[in-house]
């Protein structure tokens, strides 16, 4: 082996030890695993589409902002998502164009710490409505047996969510997620909300909350904080899905949560720049 292909084995070891190269391989588990169950020429053109798009456009930003290039593996996740959400019957482009513009908002839309808005759900709500995008979740495996999709989600989530630390988020959302369909199922009409309880919505949940609410960038890292945040993500992805009925409900409500945590960010960041003035005085 040559010194170069020792130095590319080197790195790519230690990209996949971090949360972003351990989850880029939990995907490509799931992907794999869907392969048995879906059509492979509608599958792959929009995902890899996606996943290319968004990473030409934050490779050369990366190079501009780091002095160096560096693999776009963020963009790269965002890709991926966006192509295991979105409907395999949608045109390719569809989930190219939305993914490189969400990956270009990631630098506009920002505070000081990070971007605000997860860039998969972004670019997700902005294909619903650009371009008429269904969203089908087939990442999530819904075409496989339950018994053999639901214990992989967990099995692979669960993984991710306690190496990037993101469990009280999680579980805060599930419980109040469910808490509330459940509690609209008793007072109201029950085949209204049925659907989030029976597959494949019970495995588009589960992915959506191991693999997008769990965005490190866009979420809170302190328990009491995820905890919040994941009540208000289920709270508000109930609300959308009774009030307006969309396809995103799941998605309306992580970015949502986007917001709150940006502003609490925010807040926090000011409240220590102001003690630091008045000691300072």
């Amino acid at each position: 082996m040559t010194t170069r292909a020792r130095r590319l084995a080197r790195e790519l070891r230690r990209f996949i030890r971090t949360p972003k190269g351990t989850l880029t391989l939990l995907l490509v588990l799931l992907i794999a695993a869907a392969t048995t169950a879906e059509d492979l020429r509608r599958m792959w053109p929009g995902l890899i589409a996606a996943t290319l798009a968004a990473a030409a456009v934050d490779l050369p930003i990366l190079r501009w902002r780091k002095r160096r290039w560096e693999f776009p593996s963020g963009a790269v996740l965002t890709g991926m998502l966006v192509g295991m959400v979105m409907s395999p019957h949608e045109p390719w482009h569809a989930g190219a164009v939305v993914s490189a513009v969400a990956i270009a908002l990631k630098y506009v839309l920002r505070t000081r710490a990070a971007n605000i808005f997860n860039p998969a759900a972004l670019a997700l709500v902005g294909a619903y409505y650009a371009f008429d995008a269904g969203h089908s979740w087939w990442g999530a495996l819904p075409d496989l047996v339950w018994w053999v999709s639901v214990p992989l989600l967990v099995a692979t989530g669960g993984f991710i969510t306690e190496r990037v630390n993101k469990l009280p988020l999680v579980l805060a959302f599930l419980a109040a997620f469910y808490a509330l369909f459940t509690t609209a199922a008793f007072l109201g009409d029950p085949s209204h909300v049925a659907e989030v309880f029976i597959p494949p919505d019970v495995q588009a949940v589960l992915f959506f909350a191991f693999f997008i609410l769990t965005d490190p960038p866009t979420s809170p890292t302190r328990d009491r904080d995820q905890i919040i945040c994941g009540m208000l993500v289920a709270a508000v992805s109930y609300a959308t899905y009774e009030l307006a009925g969309v396809v995103f409900y799941l998605l309306a409500g992580v970015l949502a949560g986007n917001v709150y945590e940006a502003a609490r960010r925010t807040l926090v960041v000011r409240g220590h720049t102001k003690r630091r003035t008045t000691a300072a005085a």
